[in-house]
């Protein structure tokens, strides 16, 4: 097979589709300009991964043929001045093609086009190059970062390639390489796991922060990066707020002008949710395409959805009750509330997406809508909730869904006298087949299953816990993985820039950015693990506030 003008046209509508991406990078993001090779390698791994997952692409030097550079300047990257007989663009192409097959010298690449004339005839080639032009223009004309986007393209490539199941000419390496990483060390030591978690969170903020916007126009004199820095000083210090951390900002910023805490506010309250949701996905959707070429990163399989609340609110709430709502355990406290759908398990631990909660919706509503972006953005085989999302109708839209699901149960009256039962047998653990009434004559099936707490403070039949699946009781222990989303709410409100305002959409920005500093940290941990040891453990080697502090630097400060 091959592509033609319909499978191209197909997958270019695809990529003009995607909710979380756009493409050329440069044109969607001020980060970017057409000479940026960040924007490129952007390109090539937006453009690659669409590519590939169509039927009729099969073919790593097609791919590499027709792969769009038009757009690209390339000229602030040759070195060489005046007329030259190959343009760089086609230099580029048949680079990648030589990094591709893994070829170390031009001999082979020379000799593998000269039994090919219609390659040739693809990648522009009227003669082919001799080896002596191919190495000059290898190690004289193109700049050594060149030389490295073509290496990290080629690497992407093969990837892409080999995740939809193509034939690749060579194995790519799934592990990543940063500018500088000279580091072999099997058991790295402080300043080693330091500097390698500044040079990738220098890379990975590369890739995240442009999928943010303000939508200010041309021609402001603050930089939007300079106000993603402050909301990352924010995050730095525990309950700062805006006015106090803008003014501390001034002094350690490096940037000459810096937002006043007043314009930070007006500009955040001026996005929408949706918009707010919708940059955090595109965000999110970026860190996932870094983490996913690591070996380590477990793409497919377990997400746990979960609600958190503020700290209870205390002011007057008039006009804003259907916001400021009551807490989860139903006290008479009111508080904001977000829900989020996060990666447990094996996998990083990144917060996919957020919510807010408001008056009136419902439980199904809630989590229809994070699952909606989560298998946007992962394969998803399991779902753990707490017992608030004991609903029959949530449970029957997950089977619907072909998902599994372990969700605990609220004892009712049976659950209680059933646990009294298993605790005069002295029993452990049972499982009983349940029906769960959907309304019209309609119902749920699910399992039942009860398990006895070790060393409970109850000696009655509250010592048992209720769990309901759809997947058999070997699943039960996946539910301890629930604690990591608790965690990590424990670290994202740590994140978070201090408020008294009670507008919806800056609490909610504030939660969904300290949502985005979590997930960035977790992710770099992995990165730098796999960098310095090859393997991925869940306990963090770099700490949050390493992360944030580096991440200060790369958005201007200090």
């Amino acid at each position: 097979m091959g592509s033609t003008r319909v499978s191209r046209r197909t997958v270019f509508r695809r990529i003009a589709q995607r909710q979380y991406g756009e493409w050329p990078a440069y044109d969607s993001t001020p980060l970017y300009g057409r000479t940026s090779l960040a924007g490129l390698e952007s390109d090539i791994r937006t453009v690659s991964e669409t590519w590939f997952d169509h039927d009729s692409h099969d073919s790593i030097e097609e791919f590499v043929c027709v792969l769009p550079l038009a757009y690209f300047r390339f000229s602030a990257h040759d070195r060489y001045v005046g007329p030259t007989r190959y343009q760089t663009a086609t230099l580029f192409r048949v680079f990648v093609l030589k990094e591709c097959h893994g070829w170390e010298h031009e001999t082979a690449l020379v000799g593998y086009l000269g039994d090919r004339p219609e390659l040739c005839e693809q990648l522009g080639f009227e003669t082919i190059p001799d080896q002596s032009t191919l190495w000059r223009s290898w190690h004289e004309r193109f700049t050594a970062d060149l030389r490295e986007t073509v290496e990290t393209a080629a690497r992407t490539i093969l990837i892409k390639a080999q995740n939809a199941g193509v034939a690749v000419p060579r194995e790519p390496a799934r592990k990543l390489r940063y500018h500088g990483d000279e580091s072999g060390e099997s058991d790295p030591d402080d300043q080693t796991t330091l500097e390698q978690a500044e040079k990738i969170t220098d890379h990975v903020s590369r890739i995240v922060f442009p999928a943010f916007s303000l939508e200010r126009g041309d021609g402001c004199e603050i930089h939007e990066n300079a106000y993603w820095g402050l909301q990352t000083y924010l995050g730095l210090r525990e309950s700062l707020a805006a006015n106090e951390g803008a003014r501390s900002f001034t002094y350690e910023s490096t940037r000459e002008r810096t937002p006043l805490g007043h314009a930070h506010r007006d500009h955040i309250r001026d996005l929408s949710i949706a918009e707010i949701r919708e940059m955090y996905r595109q965000a999110v959707n970026r860190l996932l395409s870094e983490v996913a070429e690591t070996e380590e990163f477990f793409r497919a399989g377990i997400v746990a959805i979960d609600i958190t609340e503020a700290d209870p609110f205390t002011g007057d709430r008039t006009g804003h009750e259907d916001e400021i709502i009551g807490t989860k355990e139903k006290t008479d406290e009111y508080a904001y509330q977000w829900a989020t759908v996060q990666l447990v398990g094996n996998a990083v631990p990144i917060v996919l997406d957020a919510r807010p909660v408001r008056k009136g919706e419902s439980r199904l509503e809630i989590v229809k809508d994070l699952l909606d972006s989560a298998e946007e953005m992962v394969h998803v085989d399991n779902v753990l909730m707490d017992r608030e999302f004991d609903s029959q109708h949530v449970l029957e839209m997950l089977s619907q869904r072909g998902l599994s699901y372990v969700v605990p149960k609220r004892m009712q009256t049976s659950e209680k006298a059933q646990a009294k039962r298993l605790l005069r047998r002295d029993q452990d653990r049972h499982e009983t087949d349940r029906k769960l009434h959907l309304g019209k004559n309609e119902w749920h099936e699910t399992t039942l299953i009860y398990r006895r707490k070790e060393d409970s403070e109850y000696d009655d039949h509250r010592q048992y816990s209720v769990f309901m699946t759809n997947c058999g009781s070997g699943h039960l222990t996946e539910y301890g993985y629930r604690w990591e989303i608790e965690s990590g709410y424990r670290s994202i409100k740590r994140f978070m820039a201090a408020t008294t305002s009670k507008d919806f959409g800056l609490r909610f920005f504030y939660f969904a950015f300290a949502c985005l500093l979590y997930s960035i940290w977790r992710a770099v941990d992995l990165l730098v693990q796999v960098e310095l040891t090859g393997e991925y453990e869940h306990s963090p080697i770099v700490t949050a506030d390493n992360t944030l502090t580096l991440l200060k630097k790369e958005t201007g400060i200090g």
